[in-house]
């Protein structure tokens, strides 16, 4: 059985850059800080459904 993923998409181009495993005990939608190519910078990426 496969892991289902999610995207992380930056909070100011919204673009979905990167894809993480889905896990069923985070209560709240993840954020890190992350390189977006599209901005060109490290922006907040949090998790989209």
């Amino acid at each position: 059985m496969s892991k289902k993923k999610v995207a992380l998409a930056c909070s100011e181009c919204g673009s979905r850059n990167y894809s993480i495993a889905e896990n069923v005990n985070r209560a709240e939608r993840l954020e890190v800080k992350k390189f977006c190519k599209y901005c060109g910078k490290h922006t907040i990426h949090r998790e989209t459904k």
